[in-house]
């Protein structure tokens, strides 16, 4: 998410052909989302707030680019997940309509929210319950992952004792997003924020641990962002939450420590643009080529998948 309540209206973020839609204005768009804002004041006083509509695209980033390919129905996967696991939470979050009753436009009708528009803060808070990417990387250096100790003997995939907050610092489009410590996090957003954040991102984590391990499915581990309402002055969660692109799924009739664990997300992708068949230089500043029709359609399959192993639905 991005913060709309500063001065000026002028587009920002990635570059990208947004959509037109009557009566919202494009204001900006992520890796993944576009965001609008209403022009139509009758909407304001429809929904009694201000408000942000925000539309889950087709892209499909990776290693810090947006690619040319698209996912198809990627959008409605997303956010189709991300409003079902709202349900399963008992946490505030920012989402006051999803239907063309409540206002979203037909033509992004089931990709899109109309959501209350929030001051984010500017911490990605991320909750780990078994170690893996990037915490793997550093516990193999000091066996911590953001400077919390964690015992010896550790793997790839090993579950954590308790899950764990595990921050990091929101950065650009195109830039990496930076670990940091809960000291940070504290110099950032003051102390009662910042223990309110990890109360609420381990909370989240362990009820759709929970929910998902009936399902057949892991949460290795899950990043979710927060803001305030102005309005009702709580700390609100915000953009997306628990899907493919958020968080780390694994199917635990094959997952086993010691190895990396197939997930449920864009993995296909990157073991394409990794490989000689791509010819693509990471290093290099050279955008990555396009997707084949294959890597494309076994992705879809894969969020497919994860929709409706999670919700026991049907996507459609």
């Amino acid at each position: 998410m991005v913060d709309l309540n500063g001065p000026g209206t002028q587009a920002g973020g990635l570059q990208t052909q947004a959509l037109q839609l009557p009566g919202w204005k494009h204001v900006y768009s992520g890796k993944v989302r576009d965001l609008y804002v209403p022009t139509d004041e009758g909407i304001k006083d429809q929904l009694h707030q201000d408000c942000v509509l925000v539309v889950a695209s087709d892209r499909i980033s990776a290693f810090d680019h947006v690619l040319s390919s698209e996912i198809p129905d990627k959008g409605r996967i997303l956010t189709q997940l991300s409003l079902w696991w709202f349900e399963q939470l008992d946490v505030e979050h920012h989402v006051l309509e999803s239907t063309v009753e409540g206002g979203v436009p037909a033509a992004v009708e089931g990709r899109a929210m109309i959501c209350k528009k929030l001051d984010m803060f500017p911490v990605e808070c991320i909750a780990r319950g078994y170690l893996t990417g990037s915490g793997l990387a550093e516990y193999k250096q000091s066996r911590t992952v953001c400077s919390i100790p964690l015992p010896e003997g550790l793997v790839d995939g090993s579950r954590l004792e308790e899950p764990i907050f595990t921050p990091s610092a929101k950065a650009e489009v195109g830039e990496h997003d930076e670990n940091i410590t809960y000291d940070a996090v504290v110099d950032m957003v003051g102390v009662d924020v910042a223990e309110r954040l990890r109360e609420l991102t381990l909370k989240i984590y362990s009820r759709a641990e929970e929910v998902a391990r009936g399902r057949g499915i892991i949460l290795a581990d899950t990043k979710v962002e927060f803001g305030f309402d102005v309005v009702t002055g709580t700390i609100t969660l915000g953009d997306e939450v628990l899907t493919p692109d958020s968080s780390r799924f694994w199917d635990a009739a094959t997952y086993e420590p010691g190895r990396a664990q197939p997930s449920f997300d864009k993995q296909y992708v990157r073991d394409w643009l990794t490989s000689p068949e791509s010819g693509w230089d990471r290093a290099s500043d050279t955008p990555p080529p396009a997707l084949p029709a294959e890597v494309v359609d076994r992705t879809r399959g894969r969020y497919v998948e994860a929709y409706e192993k999670l919700t026991g639905r049907k996507f459609v």
